[in-house]
């Protein structure tokens, strides 16, 4: 019985420390017809408009409870660390707003939100807007015929064509 104890113990802290893994979260369908929990679903998650992303903690359970009641709406999968400071290089804001121009050292910030770090102590806005994707993309289908759900490695190819 104690045993079983501190093994429950040790598993909590391992995903307290985490693997840092990190997980990028993108808005597909628009706010037509979408059900009121899933639409506070996804305003919880800062998705408020189609084409916008966030960055989540991938070891945070309640967080994966939200990405699975939403899989219909949204692509992700697991961001590289090159695609990363990509992202924030070209598509970051700062909190004071687009007009106040300050550099942002992309590396030092992607690898702190890789330790666990948030955007909200860089001074960075939560979420980043992007484009539509170039060529296309099949926003109706699950993965992998179409985008929806979760597209594993495939999520930094989608972001190279939204950037």
């Amino acid at each position: 019985m104690v045993k079983a104890k501190i093994e429950m113990e040790e598993k909590k802290e391992e995903k307290a420390v985490g693997t840092g893994k990190l997980l990028v979260v993108i808005r597909i369908s628009g706010m037509v017809k979408v059900r009121d929990k899933v639409s506070e679903t996804l305003d919880r998650l800062k998705l408020r408009r189609k084409y916008s992303c966030v960055l989540i903690d991938g070891n945070d359970e309640n967080l994966k409870g939200m990405l699975k009641k939403v899989k219909f709406y949204v692509a992700y999968g697991e961001i590289s660390k090159e695609t990363l400071e990509k992202l924030i290089k070209e598509r970051g804001e700062r909190v004071e707003g687009r007009k106040k121009k300050i550099e942002v050292k992309e590396k030092e910030v992607a690898e702190g939100l890789m330790k666990g770090k948030k955007l909200k102590d860089y001074k960075l806005k939560e979420f980043f807007r992007l484009h539509p994707p170039r060529k296309g993309i099949d926003s109706k289908l699950q993965y992998p015929k179409g985008v929806l759900g979760n597209n594993k490695d495939k999520i930094n190819d989608l972001i190279g064509r939204m950037l």
